[in-house]
């Protein structure tokens, strides 16, 4: 109910301004008027018929402008909802400094006698340079923060790199796994290949060494299945870096000069990168990431819950959950052990860990794979 009401009550506002607004010019224009205060019609001066006829007419124009201005609203705030609050304020900035910059460059229109000229004009000169000035702050949006922002704790934030394009270096193409993490749904968008990575995979598949002609031919086969991956967009830059020799430098320079990202399995590229300033996509750090909590040779610290299914078995798990068979210690069952972990199978229901005590042999004769519980 209020919802509804709402709208109209702001045009009955914006109305009754507007019938006030004309009945004081209809009075100002009549009272100016010579004979003003005989009668015009019937028992009514002149300055009475002023004051009727703007009353009627702010009326009418006054429910158009009404309606007109709440449609307006409520289509800009759709049209802004969508809009982020970075943008708003940038955008606001940008109004500020133009409508003070027209405000200043508009005063000499006032030298100009005539109020009806110089008024309008320096209206239409503060509306303009307003609004250039709003949708240029939106566009440099974060050069604005950067620049009025910071201060006000308002800084733009760092774009994610996954809404970058990828530069894709030679390690990635020539190791392959990129494209089991394109398909997985992990990895999609934009992925570029530069002229250097380019002619450095060139030569590798043109060398005489068998190893090196693989490995450059391994690099071109990954980058042309890319370019059929459907939620991968690859292209091609054919800029160069003639100052710079190598071909990692010559990576981070067009990360930087083209606002991207780097994609590397090269942990060492990836330091020097993110140290000058790119942001990385490291597919070793996300190998690392997703390993198992444990693997075979390490020693852990476990609590044994419950006995297993053969003879001497213990089962526990690890905070993660993981299951670990423990062999020979089912006397130990209710006590935090620390086991030697012999093998890690992966099944469709998770991992499994299984163990011997510290210092236990996995190769004994007559040992047998343990069966799980």
């Amino acid at each position: 109910m209020t919802d509804r009401r709402s709208p109209s009550a702001v045009v009955e506002l914006l109305r009754l301004l507007a019938v006030v607004f004309f009945a004081g010019m209809g009075y100002e224009i009549a009272r100016s008027l010579e004979n003003a205060d005989k009668s015009v019609l019937g028992p009514l001066n002149g300055v009475a018929l002023g004051i009727i006829v703007g009353s009627g007419l702010g009326y009418v124009l006054g429910g158009i402008l009404g309606r007109t201005t709440v449609t307006t609203v409520d289509r800009t705030a759709l049209s802004l909802r969508e809009v982020s609050a970075e943008s708003l304020v940038a955008g606001v900035i940008g109004l500020t400094v133009g409508v003070l910059g027209a405000a200043a460059v508009g005063l000499p229109l006032f030298l100009i006698p005539e109020p009806f000229v110089s008024l309008p004009l320096y209206t239409l000169l503060i509306v303009v340079l307003g609004l250039l000035g709003f949708r240029v702050g939106q566009s440099k949006r974060d050069g604005m923060l950067g620049l009025f922002g910071a201060r006000a704790g308002m800084a733009p934030r760092p774009v994610a790199a996954s809404l970058l394009p990828r530069l894709v270096d030679s390690s990635v193409a020539i190791d392959g796994r990129v494209l089991d993490v394109v398909r997985s749904g992990f990895l999609h968008g934009t992925m570029v290949v530069c002229a250097p990575v380019l002619a450095e995979l060139q030569g590798l598949a043109d060398a005489g060494d068998d190893v090196r002609r693989g490995r450059g031919r391994r690099g071109l086969e990954t980058l042309e299945a890319l370019r059929r991956e459907p939620g991968v967009e690859l292209a091609v830059w054919d800029d160069d870096v003639p100052g710079v020799a190598e071909v990692d430098a010559k990576l981070v320079r067009l990360c930087l000069d083209r606002h991207a990202a780097l994609l590397t399995l090269d942990t060492n590229l990836a330091k020097a990168a993110a140290l000058a300033g790119v942001q990385v996509l490291n597919l070793h750090a996300l190998t690392l990431a997703v390993r198992p909590v444990v693997q075979a040779g390490d020693d852990v610290s476990v609590l044994l819950i419950k006995p297993g299914k053969e003879r001497g078995q213990a089962v526990g798990y690890l905070d993660d959950g993981t299951m670990v068979v423990a062999e020979q210690l089912r006397a130990k069952v209710g006590t935090e052990t620390v086991v030697h972990v012999t093998s890690v199978l992966t099944t469709a229901n998770g991992r499994m860990v299984f163990a011997v005590p510290v210092g236990g042999s996995d190769n004994a004769p007559g040992r047998r794979r343990p069966t799980p519980p």
